[in-house]
C-alpha cells in the first residue's frame, strides 16, 4: 500500500523527471495507461516505489510533459524538437489517440512519417534473416537441407544487377552502360532534326492509270544512315536490358504496372515497327511508316530512365506528387488572374479609341477577350514576349497591376513546394549516407513486473472503452509476438 493511497495527489517519475498531479486529472481520459494508476490495484501492477511514493516509467520525459498537459487542459500539442515517429510511439504507449493532436501541430507531427513512407522506395528492402539463415544461404541450402535451385540463386542476383545500381560493382557498371546509351540515344534523337544530317532525295515513281503512264517526282528527306545505326545499337541494349528485367523480376504484375517500365516498352516498340515496315511498298505500310516517324518523340521519354540512377530525380518526383495541392492552387490562382486581367485589358484599351472606329480595336492588338488570355498569361508569369502590349494609359495601368498580381500569385505556393523538396532531399541523402546495420536493435518484450507490462486479466470499470486489452503500441505487440515465436523456435532446436 502507498503512503498516500487515499490522497488525491499522485507522483509519476518518467525518465528521472518527477511529475505531480491530481488523480482526478488522470481520470479525465478513462481507458488510458495513466488512468489505470488511479485504481486500487495500481500499486501491484506497475513499478511503484513505496519509499518515495511514486510510479516510475522508463519513457521519454519531455514528451510525457505534453501528454500530461493534455490531461490537464484537454488540448494535445506536439513538441517541435521531437521527431514525429517518436511522438507517435509515445502516444501509443500511453494509450492516447493520435487524432487528438491539435490542428496547429498536426502537420509537424505527420510530415516526417509521411516523408519516410514515401522515401521507402529509395532503398531496396533488406530481408530479415538471422545468423543461421545466413549460413544456409552461403551454403546454398534450404531449411530442410536441400540445395537451392539454380534459378533461386541466380534470380535475385540478376535482378539486383539491372535494378539496383548500388548493390554491387557489376551493377554500377551496368548502370553506367545504361546511362551511356541513354545519353547517346537522346543525342541521336536531337541530331536527326538538324539540317546537316538530313539528306533530300529526288525519287521517281511511275504509275499506270487507265492505260496512261504517269511519272511523279517526289522529294523525300532521309536521315544519315550512321545515325540510324547508332540508334539501332542503343535500342538493342535497351531491349536486352528490358528483357532481362522482365525475366528476372520477382513480381511480374508489379513490373507491368510500373510507369517507368511502360515508358521503356513504348520507347522501344516504334523502332522495330519502323524497321519492319521500311521494306514494304504498299500505301498502307507507307502511311503507318509516316505515322511512326511522327511519333518518334516518344524516344525522348527515355530521359525518365535516369530516375533509376539519380536520387535527386526521384526526390523531384516525390516532391511533385506531394505538392499536388499547391500546384492546383497555383493553377486556380493563375486562371482567375488571367480571366480578370484579360477582361480588364480588353475594355481598358477601348478608352480613348477613335470615335469613327465602330469596333474600337483598330489602334490595339486586343481585338477580343480570348486574345487577351495569352497576354495575361505571359504578363503574370513575367515572361513578356512583347508581341502584345497596351497602348493607352488605362491599358498600361492594367498591365502594371497584372504584373504585380502575377508575382504575388506565383510567390505564394512556391515556398511550400521548395520546403517539400528540401525535406525529401535531406531525408534521401541521410538514408544514403546512413550505414546499414546488420543486426537491428529490438527492444525486449514487456515482462511481469516491468512498468510496460499489464496483466491481461485485470478488470476495471474504467476500461470499458478499451476492453481487457492494454494500450500498448502496435510496435510492442509485434515485438511480443516476435519474441514468443523466437522462444518457440529455440525450444524446438533444444
Amino acid at each position: 500500500m502507498g503512503k498516500n493511497e487515499d490522497s488525491d495527489k499522485i507522483v509519476i517519475n518518467v525518465g528521472g523527471v518527477r511529475h505531480e498531479t491530481y488523480r482526478s486529472t488522470l481520470k479525465t481520459l478513462p481507458g488510458t495507461r495513466l488512468s489505470w494508476l488511479t485504481e486500487p490495484d495500481a500499486f501491484s501492477n506497475f513499478d511503484y516505489d513505496p519509499k518515495t511514493d511514486e510510479f516510475f516509467f522508463d519513457r521519454h520525459p519531455q514528451v510525457f510533459a505534453y501528454i500530461l498537459n493534455y490531461y490537464r487542459t484537454g488540448k494535445l500539442h506536439c513538441p517541435a524538437d521531437v521527431c514525429g515517429p517518436l511522438y507517435e510511439e509515445e502516444l501509443a504507449f500511453w494509450g492516447v489517440d493520435e487524432t487528438d493532436v491539435e490542428a496547429c501541430c498536426w502537420m509537424n507531427y505527420r510530415q516526417h512519417r509521411d516523408a519516410e513512407e514515401a522515401l521507402d522506395s529509395f532503398e531496396a528492402p533488406e530481408p530479415l534473416e538471422d545468423e543461421e539463415d545466413g549460413d544456409l544461404k552461403r551454403l546454398c541450402l534450404q531449411e530442410d537441407g536441400r540445395k537451392l535451385g539454380c534459378w533461386k540463386r541466380l534470380q535475385p542476383k540478376v535482378w539486383a544487377l539491372f535494378e539496383d545500381p548500388y548493390s554491387s560493382k557489376a551493377a554500377r557498371y551496368c548502370a553506367f552502360a545504361s546511362l551511356f546509351f541513354i545519353l547517346i540515344s537522346i543525342t541521336t534523337f536531337c541530331l536527326e532534326t538538324h539540317e546537316a544530317f538530313n539528306i533530300i532525295n529526288n525519287r521517281t515513281e511511275t504509275s499506270i492509270r487507265n492505260n496512261v503512264t504517269k511519272t511523279e517526282y517526289i522529294l523525300e528527306v532521309e536521315t544519315e544512315p550512321f545515325l540510324t545505326y547508332v540508334e539501332g545499337m542503343c535500342v538493342i541494349w535497351f531491349t536486352f536490358e528490358f528483357l532481362m528485367r522482365v525475366l528476372f523480376c520477382p513480381d511480374k504484375m508489379e513490373f507491368i504496372k510500373s510507369s517507368l517500365n511502360i515508358i521503356d516498352f513504348v520507347a522501344i516498340l516504334p523502332f522495330y515497327l519502323e524497321v519492319g515496315l521500311s521494306g514494304l511498298s504498299s500505301k498502307a505500310a507507307k502511311d503507318v511508316l509516316g505515322f511512326l516517324r511522327v511519333v518518334r518523340f516518344v524516344r525522348i521519354l527515355r530521359i525518365f530512365k535516369l530516375t533509376r540512377h539519380f536520387v535527386g530525380l526521384r526526390v523531384l518526383g516525390h516532391t511533385l506528387r506531394a505538392s499536388t495541392n499547391e500546384f492546383l492552387l497555383l493553377i486556380i490562382f493563375l486562371a482567375l488572374g488571367v480571366l480578370i486581367f484579360a477582361t480588364m485589358i480588353y475594355y481598358a484599351e477601348r478608352i480613348g479609341a477613335d470615335p469613327g472606329d465602330i469596333t474600337g480595336s483598330a489602334h490595339t492588338n486586343f481585338k477580343n477577350i480570348p486574345i487577351g488570355f495569352w497576354w495575361a498569361v505571359v504578363t503574370m508569369t513575367t515572361l513578356g514576349y512583347g508581341d502584345m502590349y497596351p497602348v493607352t494609359w488605362s491599358g498600361m495601368l492594367v498591365g502594371a497591376l497584372c504584373a504585380l498580381a502575377g508575382v504575388l500569385t506565383i510567390a505564394m505556393p512556391v515556398p511550400v513546394i521548395v520546403n517539400n523538396f528540401g525535406m525529401y532531399y535531406s531525408l534521401a541523402m541521410a538514408k544514403q549516407k546512413l550505414p546499414k546495420k546488420k543486426n537491428k536493435h529490438i527492444p525486449r518484450a514487456p515482462q511481469p513486473g516491468s512498468p510496460n507490462y499489464c496483466k491481461p486479466d485485470m478488470q476495471s470499470p474504467h476500461r470499458s472503452t478499451q476492453g481487457d486489452s492494454c494500450p500498448l503500441a502496435q510496435e510492442e505487440i509485434i515485438e511480443i509476438n516476435r519474441a514468443g515465436k523466437n522462444d518457440f523456435l529455440f525450444g524446438l532446436s533444444i
